[in-house]
C-alpha cells in the first residue's frame, strides 16, 4: 500500500477540532487530518506513528513517506514553519496523511458532493 503526506495550512485550534468531528461523523476513509503546533519532522512522524497503529496501516511505510517528502518539500516546510512562528499559540499547522486509494475515493467523494 502507498501512502501520501502533505502540509495543507495554517488553522485556528477550534475550527480544526470542529472540522475533525464533522469529518469523523460523514466519512469511512482512511483519510487523517493532523494538527501540530510546532513544524518539524519528530513532531509528524510522532503523529503518524500514532495514527498508523489505531488505522493498522504499515507504520514504518507512512514514516518513510513523511521523511520522503520532508526531504523533497524544504520550500514548503520552511514556508508554513515561517507562517506558523507569525501566528499566536491558538493556530496548527494541519497535514493529511492516508493511503493513496483511500485518498482518492476521498477526493471523488468531495466531487461528488
Amino acid at each position: 500500500m502507498k501512502y501520501s503526506f502533505e502540509l495543507l495550512g495554517i488553522s485556528p485550534i477550534l475550527s480544526f477540532f470542529n472540522q475533525q468531528q464533522k469529518l469523523q461523523e460523514q466519512q469511512n476513509t482512511t483519510v487523517e487530518y493532523l494538527g501540530n503546533r510546532k513544524c518539524t519532522l519528530d513532531v509528524f512522524v510522532d503523529s503518524v506513528e500514532n495514527v498508523s497503529a489505531y488505522r493498522g496501516w504499515n507504520v514504518d511505510k507512512v514514516v518513510e513517506t513523511v521523511i520522503n517528502f520532508w526531504m523533497k518539500n524544504s520550500d514548503s516546510i520552511q514556508y508554513w514553519n515561517s507562517r506558523l512562528k507569525n501566528t499566536g499559540e491558538e493556530y496548527l499547522l494541519i497535514a493529511r496523511v492516508g493511503d493513496i486509494n483511500s485518498l482518492r475515493n476521498y477526493f471523488e467523494l468531495l466531487l461528488k458532493n
